[in-house]
């Protein structure tokens, strides 16, 4: 049985943990955690434990949590006398010599099926960047950014109405099977790790609220993507007669093949239906129909159905409810941003 040491600090590795304490005991046991720092959270701005740290305590598993990983940290990881590290988004970048410590190496579960999708964001970029499946890569952690060589996949299908929380929740339970298989070959030494393709490499970066912007003059599939990625943070949306709407789900009107940029009479309302060849002139960023149960957005080619809304201090509200309580009329124009770049070929600069 392996004496793992877990390295972690989000709730995405909780059914990995809750496996190896339950049905993988046969496998492996969790003898120590590493995570960060209690941070300030909530209104009160209290520091708290995250997730990670409670559960752990919940089961006297001992807890430590440097700020940083200096020579202590490397002393307390020895004196645990591990045969494996595994780590799945701890926010430390670890070194030779403490990654080198446990007796079978140090892992790592990446949430995306590598080498796409390298770095900080993987789900939510995925999502955004219009991926129809995803996955959890377990891969030897080596100094550059997420390159290790690879042992083994667990895949996800992205759904078009699937937002990043939700291919999160179905990433952190693909990960117990994924252990299930590739543990015990790697406890007797037949888990084979192969080096990445590097020339199929993406990255992506940690996002910030001004990755939320949207820019109407794109395609409508474009932008129901990022919606949907970045759902729940940072959100997509605009700012509105001064007020941020955010935007919770969309998805592109299928029945629409292009949007003919050109003015659009305030109070008319995109016709429906028409197949495949129904052409619609409007404005990017303006109201097409704002009564049903999406808000209807004209695009640079197709319409957008935002499906989901929210306010600053209400709640997410399906379209329909929403706009009982903050009506938008038809012929406005949300305004435009940039959106930055979430995807790049080679590693994002600090």
């Amino acid at each position: 049985m392996l004496r793992i040491a877990f390295l972690g600090s989000d709730p995405i590795a909780l059914p990995a943990l809750e496996w190896l304490q339950g049905d993988g005991a046969g496998v492996g046991r969790v003898g120590a955690v590493f995570t960060q720092p209690d941070r300030p959270a909530g209104r009160g701005q209290k520091a708290r434990p995250n997730a990670i740290k409670a559960w752990a305590e919940s089961r006297g598993i001992p807890v430590l949590q440097p700020e940083r990983i200096t020579a202590e940290t490397n002393a307390a990881l020895s004196a645990l006398a591990p045969d494996l590290s595994l780590v799945m988004a701890y926010g430390h970048i670890l070194k030779d010599d403490f990654i080198a410590i446990p007796r079978l190496g140090t892992v790592n579960l990446h949430a995306s099926l590598l080498p796409k999708y390298r770095g900080a964001s993987p789900i939510p970029t995925a999502i955004a960047a219009g991926e129809t499946v995803t996955g959890v890569t377990l891969m030897r952690i080596v100094r550059e950014l997420d390159a290790g060589p690879a042992a083994d996949e667990q895949r996800v299908d992205i759904d078009s109405l699937d937002t990043a929380g939700e291919v999160e929740g179905r990433l952190a339970s693909a990960c117990v099977p994924l252990l299930a298989r590739a543990l015990p070959r790697l406890a007797a030494g037949e888990l084979r790790f192969q080096a990445q393709d590097a020339s199929r490499a993406t990255f992506c970066r940690r996002l910030t609220k001004a990755d939320g912007a949207i820019d109407f003059r794109d395609r409508a599939n474009v932008l129901a993507a990022r919606i949907n990625g970045l759902y729940p943070w940072p959100g997509g949306g605009v700012l509105l007669g001064g007020v941020q709407l955010k935007f919770g789900l969309a998805r592109a009107d299928r029945e629409v093949e292009r949007v003919v940029p050109t003015r659009f009479s305030a109070g008319d309302v995109a016709p429906r239906g028409g197949g495949n060849a129904l052409h619609l002139a409007t404005t990017p960023g303006q109201i097409l129909e704002a009564g049903g149960e999406a808000l209807r957005v004209g695009t640079g080619h197709g319409v957008l159905e935002i499906l989901r809304l929210q306010r600053p201090g209400g709640r997410m509200l399906p379209a329909r409810e929403f706009l009982r309580g903050f009506p938008i009329p038809a012929g406005a124009v949300l305004p435009s941003s940039p959106m930055p770049e979430l995807v790049a070929v080679r590693p994002f600069k600090h």
